[in-house]
């Protein structure tokens, strides 16, 4: 790519004319702001103490030094300490002609190489998954195809927390207050039948919970000494053990709740290669913690719950197994990584996770690096933020959670709504405009989701992700279909563009702008998988559909007289229509043909 040419270029420079050789992060590279004349611009600061004259002097003096010495760079031009550098017409000429048939540019070739492991989703069977999970969700599908974009064999895994007593929470409330019923006689999805059950169950939980205050409890014990709490901790203890009644219970209920995700996984457009269940990985887990007393580096309390001492690390004291023998999260979570690692071997471990678990996954690390496993270090927390409504935050048990399948309805109404509003699809027959509002809001939920930095607490709001215009995925789907309606009508007119050569000796700057940002896109992968930040591909978009936009109100393109220029700008709509919609597919959006 020409970046790492003129870096290399520059480094030889400051050899030549100063004698060091400066270190590469000092070689600082960056595109040249619309205002000046130039492609990529050169911050001289620091390398005037090598120079020992002023900043315009030192870049005139690397400038001349590569116009002499680089059929790459023709031109440059000072602006105070800023060279800004033109690359050659011939270099994006070639750069074009080579991109034109390259429908894998930007792609890294498959590698022969231990995968990369990716789990997400993570959800409890206790409730339907809400709009943290969607956004979880999406990360995690996104993350792997970006890094499987990169050549990079990658192994998209669930692990469904099945089990402890947030389902037993669940189960003992629809025993009480169910009556039987079940998602066919209520006509719910089985998630959403058992979410209910979750909030009931707390509802009548803080009951309890004030009746023992009233006659005299203080708070602090009552909320552990309610009768439904109670027992809640004896139907896991039963589970635990094995009994048949709860384990049925546990099974039938747990089973209306798979079939509900399924269908919104489905709707999302999420899959997996490999689903653990925390029912299963918890024994594993439970025989690490006997290894760990047995080596010595986990250590059995007087009433015979198991600890591990992390002080000495700087952390704390970590619970593996409760006095009655019952595991927690820790417990299945070194089970589950050991799993991970027995199935895969993997070269990385990533979990994506919110960042309010971001000490569990440090002493997970530790717990498993006390307990000899050489591999503890492959494993990556993707910690990201939390998703926050202009309501404030989300509360499970309360029931005030934004359930995925009600925002998934509410995008697809206001993409319907905005779209009527503004006339645009009066010409779609009814099943045309069903599926492209199907594809709108759900493009425009992901992208407004995956354009915020995974690190980053965001803001959700539905109204503002269906836009027509700005940094919005609908933008992007109708920058696509307005390429595409170009290239129909070329190809209507019969005018065959794709399969022949052009070589232009100049270019304009629209045209010039276009094809730097389509130069882009193999490095903009790069750093995506290698910081796990869909937001970078999804800016990356943005950047191009904007680019296009620009390209397309100044120059004329089917009317362009000059036969060439005109061959070239269709290539140059295919290609830019080519990068939208491999970039939207790494983020799980589809574009559409035609808006």
């Amino acid at each position: 790519m020409i970046e790492t040419t003129i870096i290399h270029l520059l480094r030889q420079a400051i050899f030549e004319i100063y004698g060091q050789d400066p270190s590469e992060d000092l070689l600082q590279l960056q595109k040249t702001r619309p205002e000046f004349q130039g492609d990529y611009t050169f911050v001289v600061f620091p390398f005037l103490k090598m120079s020992r004259k002023n900043p315009e002097q030192t870049a005139n003096e690397i400038g001349n030094y590569l116009v002499d010495n680089s059929p790459e760079i023709t031109d440059f031009n000072v602006i105070k300490g800023f060279l800004n550098l033109s690359v050659s017409n011939e270099y994006w000429m070639r750069f074009f002609t080579n991109l034109l048939p390259d429908n894998t540019f930007g792609f890294g070739k498959r590698q022969d190489i231990a995968p990369v492991v990716v789990e997400y989703s993570s959800p409890n069977t206790n409730k339907p998954l809400h709009l943290g999970h969607v956004r979880n969700n999406l990360l995690g599908w996104s993350v792997a195809e970006i890094v499987k974009a990169n050549g990079i064999p990658v192994k998209k895994v669930n692990l469904v927390n099945d089990r402890g007593i947030h389902i037993c929470k669940s189960m003992l409330a629809w025993q009480k207050w169910g009556d039987g019923s079940t998602p066919e006689s209520t006509h719910q999805k089985g998630d959403k039948l058992v979410g209910e059950y979750y909030v009931r169950f707390d509802q009548e939980y803080k009951k309890e919970i004030n009746t023992l205050i009233e006659n005299g409890m203080d708070a602090d014990m009552a909320k552990n000494s309610t009768p439904l709490l109670l027992e809640a901790q004896l139907m896991l203890k039963k589970w635990e053990d094995g009994d048949e009644a709860v384990r049925e219970l546990w099974k039938k209920m747990n089973q209306w709740v798979y079939t509900g995700f399924d269908v919104t996984y489905q709707r999302m457009g999420i899959d997996f290669d490999k689903i653990y269940y925390e029912s299963e990985t918890y024994l594993s887990g439970k025989a690490l913690v006997e290894e760990g007393l047995e080596i010595g580096v986990f250590y059995k309390k007087e009433d015979g719950s198991v600890w591990c001492d992390l002080t000495p690390d700087g952390l704390d004291e970590k619970l593996l197994l409760r006095a009655d023998g019952t595991s927690v999260y820790m417990t299945q979570d070194i089970g589950t990584a050991q799993l991970r690692y027995d199935d895969y071997h993997p070269d990385k471990l990533v979990y994506v996770v919110g960042n309010e678990q971001n000490y569990h996954f440090d002493v997970l690390k530790l717990l498993l690096k006390k307990l000899g496993k050489p591999w503890a270090g492959a494993i990556e927390h993707l910690s990201y933020g939390m998703v926050e409504l202009p309501q404030g935050k989300m509360k499970s048990r309360e029931g005030t959670v934004v359930d995925a399948d009600d925002l998934m309805d509410e995008m697809y109404q206001t993409a319907k709504s905005t779209t009527e509003t503004l006339g645009k699809f009066d010409h779609f027959s009814e099943k045309e405009a069903h599926e492209l509002y199907k594809m709108l809001s759900l493009g425009a939920l992901k992208y407004f989701i995956l354009k915020v930095d995974p690190k980053k607490t965001m803001m959700f709001n539905p109204a503002e992700s269906i836009d027509f215009t700005g940094n919005t995925g609908p933008f992007i789907q109708y920058t696509h279909a307005r390429i595409k309606s170009v290239l129909r009508k070329a190809d209507e007119a019969g005018f065959n563009y794709l399969d022949q050569v052009v070589d232009l000796s100049q270019l304009d700057e629209k045209e010039r702008s276009l094809l730097i940002v389509l130069h882009d896109f193999p490095q903009v992968i790069k750093l995506a998988g290698d910081q796990f930040s869909p937001a970078l591909v999804a800016n990356y978009a943005y950047d191009v559909a904007k680019e296009f936009n620009q390209f397309y109100h100044a120059l004329v393109i089917l009317k362009e007289e000059n036969e060439t220029r005109k061959i070239f700008r269709l290539q140059l709509s295919f290609i830019t229509a080519r990068t939208l919609r491999q970039s939207m597919r790494l983020l799980g959006i589809e574009v559409p043909e035609r808006m």
